[in-house]
């Protein structure tokens, strides 16, 4: 059946819309399918990146509660090499530096809680590996390095804790003025519902500090 004018002619102009627009709209739309497809894609294999890391978080755990230090370190290593942008990961390795610590492996210990600070994703993570660390390197009488690892920025949270971990430092320094300043940071940042106060405080008294001020 013939076409009227008026349908010729509007077929006419989609014709020359289509070869004006037309190669244009078809590459839009493939870059778009492209990207929704690579969006979707990599959802997935998040999801399953997170459920592969959890399950070998879990073995890892009950390897830690049987004691099981190699096992509990070679599930670290595993996470690091395949699971590394998952916070299991940075999970794991501070499971493992605790584990290396009670087995007197020092220096496991100092180098998955390094990961955590080099890798970790997550500022809360690479806070307690910081702190634990700066512990290690204190006992082991490196002072410079561990004030050095303190010396950065924390979650607001944290602040206690770095400042009490600075007056151990500064006494095993025998910088006393300096560690009763750390002292009372650390019990000014510090909740008075927490029991580690307590300490703190005793920490403060040993070195002839003064009674602790309320938080602000």
């Amino acid at each position: 059946m013939a076409y009227d004018l008026e349908e010729q002619e509007q077929l006419a102009s989609i014709k020359a819309w289509w070869s004006k627009y037309g190669n244009l709209l078809t590459w839009v739309l493939i870059v778009a399918l492209a990207a929704y497809g690579a969006w979707s894609g990599w959802n997935l294999y998040q999801r399953k990146q997170s459920q592969q890391a959890s399950q070998l978080y879990e073995e890892q755990q009950k390897a830690a509660e049987a004691k099981d230090g190699a096992k509990v370190l070679r599930a670290a290593t595993d996470m690091q090499d395949k699971f590394s942008g998952t916070a299991y990961a940075q999970m794991s390795a501070l499971v493992a530096a605790k584990s290396a610590f009670n087995a007197n492996d020092t220096e496991t210990a100092k180098k998955q809680l390094q990961w955590v600070i080099d890798h970790g994703r997550d500022a809360e993570y690479k806070a307690i590996a910081s702190i634990r660390l700066a512990g290690l390197l204190l006992d082991a009488k490196a002072y410079d390095d561990a004030l050095k690892l303190l010396a950065g920025d924390f979650p607001v949270q944290f602040a206690g804790a770095v400042a009490d971990r600075k007056g151990d430092i500064l006494v095993a320094q025998d910088k006393r003025d300096e560690a009763r300043v750390a002292y009372q940071l650390a019990l000014d940042k510090t909740d008075e519902r927490n029991p580690g106060r307590q300490l703190i405080q005793l920490k403060l008294d040993a070195i002839g500090g003064t009674p602790a001020k309320a938080a602000a």
